[in-house]
């Protein structure tokens, strides 16, 4: 498929900043979507129609949705704070629903949505979680991943409708423009010299130009109404700490906290948090979404839509080296 006109929605945000900008260099006419008073230091003056709405809000969606042949929905709510839940919902799910009957209503020739590797099941057996894992993650009531899941489910619904939508399933991502410090918070705690410990457990971490290059791969090329993990390496916490640490100067991770240890710090962080009405820098649902071996393959996307990975010392190396140049750290 040819991408010409194109909204990002959630464009002044760290994956649809970096995608509006890779998107103009593609030569493609770009527009976000943005709220009125949203921070844009992300996409500073990149050369993007800014369009001011919200995608809870259905008139402003469809205005920004006027004349673009293709829409990449990233906005989305990431939180693991049970008292920011609701608000959540009605961005990840509620947003995403009327995302998709805008796009069915205007004749929106492809969708682009930016789900998760959240919204994907966890293997039982212990090996690498694909595209085809079911979620199984109910039991542990992850609100993050409910609604990623929700996301996914109405996406489905408007593929059922006609719609040709396609989703991509990014991993923990660092790299440039990530000013509110979401996959690089790992970073700049480190690079303080903050974090000099580690948990069990293991992630998969991707870096921004890859899953952005990820996402317009699969508007060209993503078979309707599937999704592609857009991933990086498999490593654990102490491999992810020992490598930052190598290149920022950090700490070397030298002892590891037990779980239960960090459980019941969580709770007390959660606990102010309600006391000041501050979101908490640990709470037990994401303790619970990050303590197992999360550890996916991207093979399905390298195969089908030529996606390519960049080892993780590159990335950090990449991502530190904008966070110095920006004079965020």
């Amino acid at each position: 498929m040819v991408v010409r006109n194109v909204l990002v929605t959630g464009g002044t945000g760290f994956i649809g900043s970096n995608l509006a900008v890779a998107l103009i260099s593609e030569g493609c006419s770009v527009r976000i979507l943005r709220r009125l008073h949203s921070d844009l230091r992300a996409i500073g003056d990149a050369p993007v129609e800014h369009s001011i709405g919200d995608i809870q809000d259905v008139e402003s969606l469809r205005r920004a949705m006027k004349g673009c042949d293709t829409v990449f929905h990233t906005a989305a709510m990431v939180s693991y704070w049970r008292r920011q839940r609701e608000e959540m919902y009605r961005i990840n799910i509620g947003g995403t629903r009327n995302v998709v009957d805008a796009c069915l209503r205007l004749g929106v020739q492809r969708l682009i949505h930016t789900s998760s590797i959240a919204a994907i099941g966890y293997p039982e057996d212990g090996g690498l979680a694909r595209e085809t894992n079911q979620f199984n993650w109910d039991r542990y009531d992850i609100g993050y991943r409910i609604s990623k899941h929700k996301a996914e489910q109405e996406i489905h619904r408007g593929v059922q409708h006609g719609l040709d939508a396609v989703m991509v399933n990014p991993s923990v991502v660092i790299g440039p423009r990530d000013i509110k410090f979401h996959g690089g918070q790992l970073i700049r705690d480190i690079y303080w010299k903050r974090l000099f410990y580690y948990v069990d457990g293991g992630m998969n971490i991707a870096f921004a130009e890859d899953v952005v290059k990820g996402h317009i791969l699969a508007a060209r090329r993503g078979r309707k109404g599937d999704r592609y993990i857009l991933g990086g390496e498999n490593l654990t916490h102490r491999q992810i700490i020992s490598t930052i640490a190598d290149v920022v100067g950090g700490i070397q991770p030298f002892f590891k906290v037990p779980q239960w240890a960090v459980r019941s710090i969580a709770v007390v962080a959660e606990g102010i948090g309600s006391t000041l009405n501050r979101k908490p820098w640990v709470t037990r649902e994401l303790l619970a979404s990050s303590s197992l071996f999360n550890y996916f393959t991207s093979e399905k996307a390298e195969r089908e839509l030529g996606y390519m990975r960049t080892p993780f010392r590159e990335a950090v190396q990449k991502t530190f080296s904008w966070y110095k140049q920006q004079g965020l750290l």
